[in-house]
């Protein structure tokens, strides 16, 4: 019987394809990014995003397996991103994934978004399982999640208004970084003076786990209205904010894991990549005997390879969607059923390297 899952990702700009296999691990994973095609609007046109999702996606498959040295008769089932996310975007991988998994007659399964994100450190790691705190953190999300089990999960915070990556890109643009500006201003920070600019930890003087980054970005445009605008004075605002912002995810971490009385804390998302939120978090939970699992860089932006090891566990608990084409833009994680306590977590080897494809 045909073990693999092809994962595909399309809820935003990127195309993500893996194949995981239960036994064997990560067999491929390919991506394709559109920040070219979207670079001159400033931000993500979602139908432009929709119609390279259709032009990109069937290609990707058929290298991706190729790369795994499979052929598509041997999937032995299809997970798709359902949700959140756009939903021009998500309809093209629900409906490619769908119709392949009936033409092989194979299930398929709709995969919450953020849980392939959360579950995405799991992947690699053999000795990672619940229970955790978990923080979601990325351009659309900043949530503080206590994971009991994979699909017992209770929001602990969240952000009242933008995101932490979504403060990042915005505070970039309004310096004239170029897009997408958030990791060309994590970048810009490396080079700033600590201390220079310094700048409010936003809700970290009250009681809570919620978040809200709207008012420093509001502080950092003032700071460079009123500044030379020197592209050292750029650099010194950069690091002023990252520090703030590093700073409040951390102190909202401890709290949460002192609510919950767990010791381990899994970080995934875009902004999981920021080398100096990484730093901040080890030293900070190896003050308290804790640890500490993050995604490869590369697994915490958006990929194939974490909804196709999230669908890999929720279709061996014997989970799987109809027929229909069902998208949700927007879906709360909460509603998810939970996988019963003894399904095992399949960790397998990763041999592959992940590849930028550009041209096909």
């Amino acid at each position: 019987m045909n073990q693999a899952i092809l994962g595909i990702e399309t809820s935003c700009d990127e195309t993500g394809v893996a194949v995981y296999d239960p036994a064997l691990g990560l067999r491929a994973h390919t991506l394709y990014s559109q920040i070219d095609l979207h670079a001159q609007y400033g931000g993500v046109v979602p139908e432009l995003a929709s119609r390279d999702h259709v032009r990109k996606l069937l290609p990707l498959i058929r290298q991706t397996l190729a790369e795994a040295g499979m052929s598509v008769r041997d999937i032995g089932g299809v997970a798709y991103t359902a949700g959140p996310g756009l939903v021009g975007a998500l309809l093209v991988g629900a409906g490619v994934g769908r119709a392949l998994a009936w033409a092989l007659d194979v299930p398929a399964i709709g995969v919450h978004h953020m849980e392939g994100h959360l579950l995405a450190p799991l992947l690699e790691d053999a000795q990672l399982a619940p229970p955790f705190v978990a923080l979601l953190v990325s351009g659309g999300h900043t949530q503080l999640i206590a994971v009991r089990a994979i699909g017992d999960y209770e929001l602990l915070g969240e952000t009242l208004d933008d995101a932490a990556g979504e403060a990042f890109d915005k505070t970039a643009k309004l310096m004239g970084l170029p897009y997408p500006g958030g990791p060309h201003l994590a970048a810009l920070a490396e080079r700033g003076t600590p201390g220079k600019f310094k700048f409010s930890r936003p809700m970290t003087d009250r009681p809570g786990l919620d978040f809200s980054f709207s008012g420093l970005k509001t502080q950092v445009l003032l700071a460079w209205q009123k500044s030379d605008q020197t592209d050292i004075t750029r650099a010194d605002i950069a690091r002023g904010f990252e520090d703030a912002i590093v700073d409040t995810l951390a102190i909202k971490c401890e709290r949460a894991l002192d609510a919950t009385g767990m010791q381990i804390l899994v970080v995934a998302g875009g902004v999981g990549a920021n080398r100096r939120l990484r730093a901040k978090l080890e030293m900070m939970v190896g003050q308290r005997d804790g640890r500490v699992a993050f995604p490869r860089p590369a697994f915490c932006t958006d990929n194939g390879a974490m909804i196709a090891y999230a669908g890999a566990l929720r279709l061996a608990a014997g989970l799987h969607d109809g027929a229909g084409v069902d998208v949700h833009p927007r879906w709360e994680m909460a509603t998810l059923p939970p996988l019963p306590p003894s399904l095992s977590l399949a960790k397998g080897r990763d041999g592959v390297g992940l590849r930028q494809c550009t041209q096909l």
